[in-house]
């Protein structure tokens, strides 16, 4: 079974994302960096770029092929994890502290799914 922690919400296309101090934390799964393989290149939005709920605002380099990360929220880039495409293995190291983007001014969702939800989400790919 794959780390799904319970305090975070999740999108169908296998992002999550946290509120924290009236910004909007985003990530990409624990059963989306298995499903990658290896992560050798992130590439990252830049602060102030606008970013949609359900839209592409980044991608992900594996050894498999590169993939789209989607936005669970739509708003203003507040801050970029540099970190990460510094270190691109981070991700699939420790997906749940190596967050892509911080989100501000946040004013629509993407249909967001709790723990359990999105347990049953990876239960039914598998």
């Amino acid at each position: 079974m794959f780390n799904c922690p319970k305090e975070l919400k999740y999108t169908k296309t296998h992002e999550w994302v946290k509120e924290e101090n009236g910004l909007y934390v985003v990530g990409l799964t624990d059963y989306a960096q298995d499903a990658l393989g290896d992560i050798v290149f992130v590439n990252l939005p830049s602060v102030g770029d606008e970013v949609k709920a359900g839209e592409a605002f980044c991608d992900v380099e594996s050894v498999k092929a590169v993939s789209d990360v989607y936005s669970p929220v739509s708003g203003t880039v507040a801050e970029v994890n540099d970190t990460v495409t510094d270190d691109p293995a981070l991700v699939n190291n420790d997906c749940y502290g190596a967050w892509f983007v911080k989100v501000e001014n946040v004013t629509g969702e993407d249909e967001l799914l709790d723990a359990e939800a999105y347990e049953q989400l990876c239960a039914s790919e598998e």
